[in-house]
């Protein structure tokens, strides 16, 4: 056991990786000599070589194609998009090609692919370097998609991805790269690659989130016992496949549910999580799910991003929502007004 950052932990699943199967290969833009802008591949180059930690020029589409040739003659690449924004080049060869080899050869190829995407704001980029992309890829059949909140479940969450026969899109949240935790790189993996974490247990509302946001989800809960509300957290670890059954089970013991993440609210992860739950656990919900998130709109300028990003004030707003406390939306609490709904004119009908 020692204490590691998560990119540092994240480095040391990496290692492991290579050192226990000569497939494992490493290609992406500044990776080697530099070891990657947030120094996650730092030393590996040096101990490893050049054949396996591979510099590639700056094009995404290629490093993803050349991967996928990697991955189809046996060995097990693993690609850095150096930011979340650069992922969009790629997107044809990890949608038409990464996803749907398995299923288009029958079962006769499979893609150990894993696509390492640090994503994410918090670090005062602007957009292209501080975006939250999960959204496509959960929606994609064929992919896997994970993120870790902490450095032993980065470690562990990487060196599953990599064994795995499935391609895996890891997301890893650069803003908590330097977080400090315990890691155990001899441990046997706790959890499955797909499966959800309870963080913290509770009674009166669940609180659903995944990589940057879980520690501020904590702390959520944390603040609001001293109101009294006792809040379970629930890290998601994996997006694709959803560990629904987690979710369900918490909020029908609690009967409420707050989901919260950087990404936009249209079509985001919250979306489907709310959508399901609602069709699963209806007659024990005490409240329509809340969804905290990233604001529809580009990703603003670095001065700004403290407005768009979801922090404990707005999570604390979500729970009260679904505790029917004053809340920005309903000031007085309780049940929110009944307002009736305004049906646009139609020319030529009505008054």
């Amino acid at each position: 056991m020692s204490s590691m950052t998560l990119g540092r932990a994240i480095n040391a699943g990496l290692r492991r990786a290579m050192e226990e199967d000569p497939k494992v290969v490493l290609i992406g833009e500044d990776i080697g000599t530099l070891g990657g802008v947030f120094r996650i591949t730092d030393g590996l180059q040096k101990d490893f070589g050049a054949h396996r930690v591979i510099d590639s020029p700056l094009a995404e589409s290629g490093i993803v194609g050349t991967a996928v040739g990697l991955a189809f003659r046996g060995y097990r690449p693993v690609v850095e998009i150096q930011f979340d924004g650069f992922i969009y080049p790629a997107f044809d060869q990890i949608v038409s090609q990464v996803a749907k080899m398995h299923y288009r050869t029958r079962g006769a190829v499979r893609l150990p692919l894993t696509i390492r995407v640090p994503f994410g704001g918090g670090i005062g980029s602007p957009e292209h370097h501080s975006e939250s992309p999960e959204a496509y890829f959960m929606h994609t059949s064929g992919l896997r998609v994970v993120s870790a909140s902490y450095p032993q479940d980065a470690y562990t969450l990487i060196r599953q991805a990599i064994a795995s026969d499935d391609p895996v899109l890891y997301f890893e949240p650069k803003r908590r790269y330097h977080a400090k935790g315990e890691v155990d790189e001899h441990a046997a993996a706790d959890l499955p690659m797909g499966a959800a974490r309870v963080v913290r247990a509770g009674t009166d509302a669940t609180l659903v989130s995944y990589g940057p946001l879980v520690p501020v989800a904590v702390e959520a809960a944390s603040a609001a016992e001293a109101e009294g509300i006792s809040v379970e957290v629930i890290d998601l670890r994996s997006l694709a496949p959803l560990d629904l059954p987690a979710v369900e089970a918490s909020v029908r013991r609690t009967g409420r549910l707050v989901i919260a993440h950087e990404a936009a609210q249209v079509a985001g992860p919250g979306a489907e999580i709310a959508a399901v739950i609602t069709e699963r656990c209806f007659d024990w919900l005490e409240h329509a799910p809340v969804r905290v998130t990233g604001f529809d709109i580009p990703y603003p300028p670095a001065r700004m991003e403290q407005h768009h990003l979801p922090d404990l004030d707005r999570i604390l707003d979500g729970i009260d929502r679904v505790m029917r406390r004053p809340n920005s939306l309903n000031p007085v609490g309780g049940h929110a007004p009944v307002t009736p709904l305004e049906v646009p004119a139609v020319q030529g009908v009505g008054a």
